[in-house]
């Protein structure tokens, strides 16, 4: 049983050390007609006169010399070209230049089948927020709502088929944020750029993802539609069947979670909080909670910490209690193991007997530890993926949570922390192999954390920082003075 308990422990940090190692080194599957909204600017970026008169009949097409077309309201505004491609994107929630996020001068290309092979359009404007090629008897109408989501409502009298190709080109910073496509089934995929993958399914919404940032498509129903992602950086989504219309939407957004759920669709799950989604989301509340009081969410990460610690109290002290009884009884254990090595029955049966007698119990000291895995995990997905941490400012050198900490300072203090709590935890491990691994588990830590986003070095500190305070505080309670009776 004594084995149990070390196997334990060795799997639950070796578990944390995957984690983080993963994140570090790898971490990176009916058309509606919009509302009317208040008016919105449309014009062409190259001069020419274009015609504004509503059409009272059929449209006619009128000659423009622009081949860009802008979209505005307020300070939000959308540049497509006359075959419906996607250039440009402004939104003042978002922190970044567009282009540097989704990595393409042309990120998303629209074409269509109307029986020849899929094509580009030639679209004028023919009126207001209307676009008319003639070629195809293809309309194009346009909002751009006060959520800064762009709406295309495209009809045709002719049956189509419809081609959306995302292109970008891979990127990894070093903070471990990855550029990716993201496909949203029932579940979210994210497609490494330059892979090869293709599935037919329905899909809610699709984009490019990247540092904290999603520039994604979604339609008003679910549609059975193919994508295929190839090695030449394009991912391609096209439908299987005709339809008379289409209409898409497009947004441009910081990944903010409660912005992104306001707009529907689970675009609020482009913020991958994986498996520990329940436990994240209440995490991130808690964040936003404490900073609405406390402004800095370097503080905001301590007062929740501490919270967190202060809940989880009872299950450590449970732990800290048994592994301390558990060390007083392995000068036991120890003799019952050379007394009875090859008799491993009776080794056994020894064993219970002692744990029995002195209350010790083997796997006391790693089930609560084990329980708190899923709200530490969760604490570190909503640090590394939530985007209220960057540009986020702490303190002195810290100017923005969701980099790195320059001057190293934080995974200094952090595996220094992580040593002393080591050198202070009963040691219950007699296997000297496991002993070195335990040894150097804090430099690995520290290791991996040196370019991770510094929210999560501060928050690992300082929870070590208080299990530290823990047990002592434990230690220091009650310190028993009674014999084991064996």
């Amino acid at each position: 049983m004594g084995s149990d308990q070390k196997n334990a422990f060795l799997a639950i940090s070796l578990s944390a050390l995957i984690l983080f190692g993963w994140q570090y080194f790898f971490a990176p599957p009916k058309p509606t007609t919009a509302p009317i909204e208040a008016p919105i600017s449309t014009q062409a970026e190259r001069g020419g006169k274009v015609d504004t008169t509503p059409a009272s009949g059929p449209i006619e097409p009128v000659v423009v010399a622009a081949s860009n077309f802008t979209l505005n309201r307020g300070e939000v505004s959308v540049t497509f070209d006359n075959s419906l491609n996607i250039n440009d994107f402004t939104n003042p929630q978002a922190a970044f230049a567009f282009k540097e996020t989704v990595g393409s001068e042309k990120p998303l290309k629209v074409d269509f089948d109307f029986g020849k092979g899929f094509e580009s359009v030639n679209l004028v404007q023919s009126a207001d927020n209307t676009f008319f090629d003639a070629a195809h008897e293809l309309t194009v109408t346009t909002v751009l709502n006060e959520k800064g989501v762009a709406t295309f409502n495209v009809t045709s009298p002719k049956p189509f088929r419809y081609r959306l190709q995302f292109a970008s080109e891979a990127k990894k910073l070093e903070n471990g944020q990855q550029r990716f496509f993201d496909i949203y089934t029932d579940s979210l995929a994210h497609l490494d750029i330059n892979d090869e993958d293709s599935k037919d399914q329905a899909i809610k919404w699709a984009g490019i993802d990247f540092n904290y940032h999603l520039f994604g498509l979604y339609f008003e129903k679910e549609t059975n539609l193919i994508y295929k992602n190839t090695l030449n950086s394009i991912l391609s989504i096209h439908s299987n069947k005709s339809e008379n219309a289409v209409s898409f939407n497009v947004v441009y957004v910081k990944k903010d979670y409660d912005y992104l759920a306001s707009l529907g669709h689970k675009l609020q799950n482009s913020v991958d909080f994986g498996v520990w989604g329940f436990f994240a989301v209440w995490i991130l509340k808690g964040l936003q909670y404490f900073f609405t009081w406390f402004p800095n969410y370097g503080i905001s990460i301590i007062l929740l910490t501490f919270l967190i610690r202060m809940i989880t109290f009872p299950l450590q002290y449970k732990s800290i209690k048994s592994m301390k009884k558990l060390q007083e009884v392995q000068p036991e254990l120890t003799k019952i193991r050379e007394k009875f090595k090859d008799d491993p029955q009776r080794m056994q049966k020894e064993s219970m007997e002692l744990f029995k007698k002195s209350g010790a119990n083997p796997i006391g000291g790693c089930l609560p530890l084990i329980l708190q895995m899923p709200v530490f995990f969760a604490f570190y997905k909503v640090l590394n993926h939530s985007v209220e941490l960057v540009g986020a400012p702490f303190m002195l050198w810290i100017g923005d949570l969701s980099n790195k900490d320059p001057y190293y300072v934080l995974p200094v203090l952090m595996t220094g922390a992580m040593f002393l709590q080591q050198k202070l935890t009963p040691n219950t491990i007699s296997d000297p192999v496991q002993k070195k691994v335990m040894m150097f588990m804090p430099l690995i830590f520290g290791f991996i954390m040196k370019d991770l986003p510094s929210g999560l070095s501060l928050y690992i500190f300082v929870s070590t920082v208080l299990g530290i305070l823990q047990q002592v505080l434990v230690f220091n309670a009650k310190k028993s003075s009674d014999p084991v009776v064996v």
